[in-house]
């Protein structure tokens, strides 16, 4: 009884130390974690702020969001995550790693393996810096990379063994994902470096240069969700009030804008966003347009939520779309259930094709 007790408490005492199977969506504007058995633990910026006299990163994540654009004079808030990929490695390591001591439960300090969603047309050495974050600095036993556009089907409901072909158009901050899927497996991809952070880049650019007012990131993030629209605005003359500083003064000003103002300049973002996807349509074989035509294109993605997106993507392919639920959480969802379902991560496994990049580090 005794050797059964204290086996228990040694049996306990590991799993303090190892935590549960993970899943990492780990995009330019947001990092997703799900662990097993407790769900989605985070959802944060992937941002940092930096200390830019020592080099040291003061804190991650939502805390580090709070100071961008009032940041003290000797921080610095940055997004190590550029297009999709890792952009600055040493901070995109320890942006990760502190995400993960958040997500993981107690006092462990180690992962048996975790899943991590990757863009379409990832260079191998970008995945090699990407698993080098993620096994090597984050304590995580063994790592599958799996392409985003595999993971947002399985997120938006497409099963595995599902025979017609799906077509998963996933907007991200920092990069548009298009992948056509059927029967697990995927058709024809790509990935375009440009998302819905290009907006904000725009709308700032618009508003400097037009208004003479310099806004900061989180000013033209509201604009966009206030007023932005990738079709015509139902009402031109809807307007949002806009602070920042005077381009010529550099005093603090307040300006009105309209939704007609800077629609053309959302506009010509979305239409390089959504170019890729009549270039993928025309060359996929008839029979996999023919499945499309009938299923629809499922639009996924936190960009999706942009005003009249849906609407543009009909305009433009002539294919009815619909958008996924809650499409900001559609690949971590599709992550996760690889995760909770061990036959389908097995099934990829087998596979091994251009669409899975399977790699291990050991098990612990």
């Amino acid at each position: 009884m005794i050797s059964k007790t204290a086996a228990f408490i040694g049996l306990t005492a590991l799993r303090d130390i190892v935590s549960d199977q993970i899943a990492i969506d780990m995009g330019s504007a947001s990092t997703r974690i799900w662990v097993s058995g407790q769900g989605l633990v985070v959802d944060e910026p992937s941002v940092v702020a930096v200390n830019t006299t020592t080099g040291e990163i003061v804190a991650v994540g939502l805390e580090a969001q709070e100071a961008l654009g009032r940041e003290a004079r000797d921080i610095s808030v940055m997004a190590p995550m550029e297009n999709g990929v890792v952009g600055d490695f040493e901070r995109t390591r320890e942006m990760l790693t502190r995400l993960m001591r958040k997500a993981r439960r107690g006092h462990s300090h180690f992962s048996r393996r975790a899943v991590i969603g990757v863009l379409s047309g990832m260079t191998q050495v970008e995945q090699r810096v990407l698993l080098d974050v993620a096994a090597q600095h984050a304590r995580i036993g063994r790592v599958w990379m799996i392409e985003e556009g595999l993971a947002s089907a399985l997120g938006a409901g497409i099963k595995l063994t599902d025979p017609r072909a799906a077509a998963i158009v996933d907007v991200g901050g920092g990069a548009t994902n298009i992948a056509v899927v059927s029967r697990g497996a995927i058709i024809h991809s790509r990935g375009e470096r440009i998302g819905s952070s290009a907006i904000n880049a725009a709308l700032t650019d618009h508003i400097r240069r037009h208004r003479g007012l310099s806004i900061g990131p989180l000013s033209a993030e509201q604009l966009k969700l206030e007023l932005g629209s990738a079709t015509p605005p139902s009402d031109f003359e809807a307007k949002a009030l806009v602070k920042g500083r005077d381009a010529q003064t550099g005093q603090p000003r307040a300006i009105e804008v309209t939704a007609g103002e800077i629609y053309p300049a959302v506009q010509v973002v979305v239409a390089k966003m959504l170019d890729v996807v009549s270039q993928v349509l025309s060359e996929l074989p008839p029979e996999v347009d023919a499945d499309i035509y009938d299923r629809g294109i499922i639009l996924t993605g936190g960009g999706a939520l942009l005003g009249g997106l849906e609407a543009c993507l009909i305009n433009l392919t002539g294919i009815p779309v619909k958008t996924a639920e809650e499409p900001s959480y559609t690949t971590v969802r599709g992550l996760a259930q690889m995760i909770e379902e061990p036959l389908t991560l097995r099934r990829l496994t087998r596979r091994r094709s251009n669409q899975l990049i399977w790699a291990g580090n050991g098990t612990l």
